[in-house]
């Protein structure tokens, strides 16, 4: 049987980048971390870490062990759950990631709804941008995430997966608020722009059709919030892009104008609800996901289709 607590240290030693900070962040001694670790390569007959100019880093057999070590613990956190829910799903813990664009939505009904159901379930909400949020699953620091427009990853799965492309958002007096076309980046490089960050699924898209149209955008504000956003728009300062979704109820007051863009890119964009391939949901992570699919606007249907592009 492997050492349960030297695998512990392990994985903490290689999320942490060094045995220091993982004695740090386990309240341990620095010198009991390194005892176990050797008595794990003694008993194993190989070196587990190695060090690098970025720190300590998993060896091939590190690796195996640190994902031998988090498929258990996943595991039993699961086995744990699925005897609570047969005394009834009276208990538990979801650890969730997402972008600020899904929050408007997630805050409005779906949240208070889940937690007046299932009291006591306590909720970890991270906000975090697609990149960081796919790093968070792959760390093993959050159950699931929220994705928009996130990149083909084989360690992930994506559990419910629906259309909502990223549109260009403008105020109704805009001087493009009565195109009755579709527009390519090229139309828009006058424009007052703002844009999200290259770490977000709106930011990255952008770029990625900016390059393949040889398009330069220069925006006069570069933000990591889709609140400001929305404000930069609503304020009539200038225009941005966003899923429609984020700004519905503005669109139907008639505050914002939707204008769909040509490039397929921006038409085929995706929302993801994500966890680990190899991960095994605990009953209450299950139950929270199966409520996001029927409660969340992003999640219960496609967005309108101003494309004629397949679901």
């Amino acid at each position: 049987m492997l050492n349960v607590r030297a695998l512990h240290y392990l994985s903490e030693v290689v999320r942490k980048g060094s045995v220091r900070r993982a004695a740090a962040a386990l309240g341990v001694d620095a010198t009991a971390i390194s005892r176990q670790l050797k008595a794990l390569e003694e008993e194993i007959g190989l070196e587990l870490c190695e060090r690098t100019a970025a720190g300590m880093r998993a060896t091939d057999a590190g690796e195996l062990l640190v994902r031998h070590y988090q498929n258990q613990k996943t595991t039993e956190e699961a086995v744990l759950s699925r005897l609570d829910a047969m005394r009834g799903l009276h208990a538990g813990q979801v650890r969730i990631a997402l972008g600020e664009g899904f929050i408007a939505d997630l805050i409005a009904a779906p949240l208070q709804s889940f937690l007046a159901r299932h009291p006591g379930i306590a909720l970890d909400v991270q906000m975090a941008g697609v990149n960081e949020a796919v790093q968070l699953l792959k760390d093993y620091d959050t159950d699931v995430a929220l994705l928009y427009a996130p990149p083909q990853d084989r360690d992930l799965v994506a559990h419910v997966e629906t259309r909502h492309p990223l549109h260009l958002i403008v105020p109704p007096n805009h001087a493009l608020a009565g195109s009755s076309r579709q527009l390519d980046l090229a139309d828009i490089q006058d424009c007052r722009l703002a844009l999200m960050g290259n770490q977000f699924g709106m930011g990255q898209l952008v770029g990625m059709v900016a390059q393949q149209e040889r398009v330069e955008l220069a925006p006069v504000l570069r933000t990591n919030s889709v609140a400001v956003l929305r404000q930069f728009v609503l304020s009539g300062t200038g225009a941005a892009f966003m899923p429609e979704t984020t700004v519905q109820n503005d669109v139907k007051r008639g505050d914002l104008v939707v204008l769909p863009m040509r490039h397929p890119v921006f038409a085929q964009a995706r929302a993801q609800i994500a966890s680990r391939a190899d991960r095994n949901l605990t009953v209450a992570t299950q139950a929270f996901l199966d409520h996001l699919r029927r409660n969340m606007r992003f999640f219960r249907e496609h967005a309108p289709d101003r494309h004629g592009v397949p679901a």
